[in-house]
């Protein structure tokens, strides 16, 4: 038997519409998994395209901590044409990797437990990207690499980005992780990404009525 779900308590039940209390665990999980679903769908249409990322503020890639630094003296010397290359050809690695992220991200919202559903119903405003983050980043890191790679390796300026990224990482000027353009493009579209489907569902969260969605409605309408 379903359990009736209470999300509110003391004064602010009286603040809840009447359908509110029928809400169940079973209907909080598959207005999650609609909300995700949505939000995925919409985060790789909106990244997987040119200047997805790169006309994006909140997830454009830029160089490195010490690297942009770096690029300072390199524009100072008439580098920046090169460098602004570099920059585009790492975000536009980044818009052609998104695609191939569609299939798992709505496998791992199907797949989602009724107490998942839950932990992102009463979660934070990370709770989104925790439960994407942890259910596909592994996989997608081994999808996106292949296609980052053939979309930085055209770049002039890439194997010297390694070069130097590398002998920085040695003397602790900048993380390890972020020393090979692949690996740190990779891991840079894909907290876009898990970014934006977070915005996505902070959306629907705050104008639940706006999605037309009897369910959505139903689940958010009453936090």
């Amino acid at each position: 038997m379903q359990r009736r779900l209470v999300i509110a308590t003391g004064p602010l039940l009286l603040l809840r519409p009447a359908w509110a209390f029928s809400l169940t665990e079973g209907d909080a999980a598959v207005g999650i998994r609609t909300a995700l679903e949505r939000g995925a769908n919409a985060a790789v249409a909106l990244l997987g395209r040119q200047d997805g990322f790169l006309g994006n503020p909140l997830v454009k890639i830029e160089l490195p901590g010490y690297l942009k630094d770096a690029a300072r003296l390199l524009r100072a010397t008439g580098q920046g044409a090169r460098l602004d290359e570099l920059v585009t050809s790492m975000n536009r690695a980044a818009e052609a990797a998104v695609p191939a992220a569609k299939p798992l991200l709505v496998k791992a919202v199907k797949d989602m437990s009724v107490e998942d559903g839950l932990q992102i119903l009463r979660g934070g405003d990370d709770s989104v990207t925790t439960f994407f983050a942890g259910k596909t980043r592994e996989p997608l890191v081994q999808q996106f690499l292949p296609i980052v790679t053939r979309a930085t390796e055209r770049v002039s300026l890439a194997d010297k980005y390694n070069a130097v990224a590398g002998k920085a990482a040695s003397f602790g000027l900048m993380r390890g992780e972020d020393a090979n353009i692949q690996q740190y493009v990779t891991a840079r579209a894909l907290d876009g990404l898990y970014r934006i489907i977070g915005e996505e569902e902070k959306k629907i969260r705050r104008d639940p009525v706006g999605t037309g969605s009897a369910i959505l409605k139903k689940v958010f309408g009453g936090l």
